[in-house]
């Protein structure tokens, strides 16, 4: 296991600007570097934690940067089990993690004094877990 070299996305996102690519990443180390990729180009959409990240403290870590930097527009958790009971736990665990990085995040727009309706809540729950996915493959590309 070692640090991708994230150029390389760069640069086939950049050839290819009507291609579009998902991207996720194993190495902490380049958790941040996809985030910013992903917020420089329109064809790239960060998804999921892959399976050897998927404990707890890494699945916040890197849900809580990506919320801090890309918003709703990536994708929380997707799956790549290879069995059944790899889905349920996988799952199961993980959108609790997500509730409480996402239930921080709305305490401190509380703090700041602003307060989430119960539609923008849903909304971008659905969006994390899908709906910005399903926008991003239907959105037109230059």
């Amino acid at each position: 296991v070692a640090f991708a070299d994230g150029g390389v996305l760069a640069r086939l996102c950049s050839r290819f600007p009507k291609v579009r690519f998902l991207a996720t990443f194993l190495s902490m180390n380049n958790q941040h570097e996809a985030c910013v990729l992903a917020s420089k180009f329109s064809n790239l959409h960060i998804y999921g934690c892959w399976w050897f990240c998927n404990n707890p403290s890494m699945i916040e870590t890197i849900t809580k940067m990506r919320i801090e930097m890309l918003g709703t527009a990536f994708t929380a958790q997707h799956s790549d089990a290879r069995v059944m009971d790899q889905l349920v736990y996988k799952w199961s665990h993980s959108r609790a993690v997500i509730a409480t990085v996402l239930a921080k995040e709305y305490h401190k727009m509380i703090e700041s004094g602003w307060t989430p309706t119960r539609g923008e809540i849903r909304r971008d729950v659905e969006r994390l877990f899908g709906g910005s996915y399903e926008e991003f493959m239907s959105k037109s590309l230059i």
